[in-house]
C-alpha cells in the first residue's frame, strides 16, 4: 500500500459513538498464536514474489488450505503485463463459507510480497525482496484463523475469504504494477450478490499495535468503518482500534470501493519508530505479536457474529 496523504483530525466529521445498549461481546473463537504459526509458515517460504520459488510454493499451500476449510473454494489465474511490457502471472483465491447464503460479507488481504525492499537504511539492500511478514503475512494469517474458526463453528451469515495476489510489485504510481489482484477481482467478482461489505486487513501483526481509521475508508464506506470500531470496542479493544483518522493510503479496499463494494482498510501504517520497518529487510517475524493478531482476529470474527445477529 502507499500513504497519500495524512489527514489530521479536525479534517473529518467524527463518527457516531456505538449506541450505549450494546450487545454482549462474543465469545473468543480466534487463536492468535495459531495465527503467528501462520505467518512463520508463510516467511519460510522465503519472498513470496510473483515469478519466484517462494511465490509457487505459497500458491499451492494457500490452496491446499482453502480445500480444507473452505465449504467452496474459487480461484483466479491471469497473466497481467505492466506499462513497462513485464508479465506476471497472478493467483488469487477465496474461501467461501455457506456459499448459498444471499446475504454475504467480504474479507481479503494479499498474500504477495514486495521485490524490492526500497526503504531499506542500507543502500546494498534496497533491491533484495522484503521478508514480508507483516506486509503480507499477518493479513493472510488473520483470514486464516477466521476460516479455521468458521470452519469449527459455521456462520448463518456467507462470508468470503479472498486472498488476492499481486498488491506490492511494483510503483504505486503505476495501476500496472500494484493492487493488481484486487483489480482483476474487481472486474470479475464471484457470482451471487454483492457483499454488504468488505473489510481489507493489511499490516496488522506489529507488536506496537495502534489501528487508526483510514481516510479512503472513511471517505468511501464510513458506516463500515462505524461498524468495525463498534464491534471492536464490544470486543474490548478500543485501545487498539483508536476511532481518530490518520493516513490516506492507496490500498486493495479502493478497487473494491470503485467497483461499488463498501469497502474499508484496516491497517497500522506505522509500523516500526518513524514506520521504518516498512518496505524494509526488517519486516521480520520478531516484530509481531500472537496478541496483536489475537485482537484483530476477535474482531474479526466479532464483525460476523454481530453481523448475523443482526440479520436474523
Amino acid at each position: 500500500m502507499k500513504r497519500h496523504r495524512l489527514i489530521g483530525s479536525s479534517a473529518l466529521v467524527a463518527l457516531a459513538a456505538a449506541c450505549s445498549s450494546q450487545p454482549p461481546a462474543p465469545p473468543r473463537e480466534f487463536d492468535g498464536a495459531a495465527a503467528l504459526r501462520y505467518v512463520e509458515a508463510q516467511v519460510a517460504f522465503g519472498p513470496r514474489v510473483p515469478g519466484t520459488e517462494g511465490h509457487q510454493r505459497m500458491a499451492a499451500w494457500l490452496d491446499s488450505l482453502a480445500r480444507a476449510k473452505a465449504d467452496t473454494v474459487l480461484t483466479q489465474d491471469w497473466v497481467s503485463v505492466t506499462a513497462k511490457g513485464a508479465r506476471v502471472s497472478l493467483h488469487n483465491v477465496m474461501m467461501r463459507f455457506n456459499p448459498a447464503a444471499p446475504e454475504r460479507i467480504l474479507y481479503l488481504a494479499h498474500w504477495d510480497t514486495r521485490p524490492t525492499a526500497e526503504k531499506a537504511i542500507n543502500p546494498e539492500d534496497r533491491n533484495k525482496p522484503i521478508p514480508g511478514a507483516n506486509d503480507g503475512g499477518s493479513g493472510v494469517a488473520v483470514l486464516l484463523g477466521v476460516a479455521d474458526a468458521l470452519k469449527k463453528t459455521p456462520s448463518t451469515l456467507g462470508v468470503d475469504l479472498l486472498f488476492v495476489d499481486g498488491e506490492d510489485f511494483g510503483s504505486f504510481e503505476d495501476s500496472t504494477e500494484t493492487l493488481l489482484g484486487a483489480r482483476y477481482y474487481a472486474k470479475n467478482q464471484a457470482p451471487g450478490p454483492k457483499p454488504l461489505f468488505a473489510v481489507l486487513f493489511d499490516m496488522i501483526g506489529d507488536r506496537d499495535l495502534q489501528i487508526y481509521q483510514e481516510g479512503n475508508s472513511l471517505l468511501g464506506a464510513p458506516e463500515v468503518v462505524e461498524r468495525v470500531w463498534d464491534a471492536a470496542k464490544i470486543a474490548g479493544y478500543s485501545k487498539v482500534f483508536i476511532a481518530a483518522p490518520r493516513h490516506t493510503l492507496i490500498d486493495d479496499h479502493l478497487p473494491l470501493q470503485q467497483a461499488g463494494i463498501r469497502a474499508i482498510d484496516v491497517i497500522d501504517y506505522d509500523y516500526g519508530s518513524n514506520n521504518s520497518l516498512w518496505h524494509t529487510p526488517d519486516d521480520t517475524v520478531d516484530k509481531l505479536s500472537a496478541q496483536s493478531l489475537q485482537a484483530v482476529g476477535d474482531v474479526a470474527m466479532a464483525v460476523i457474529r454481530l453481523e448475523a445477529g443482526v440479520k436474523k
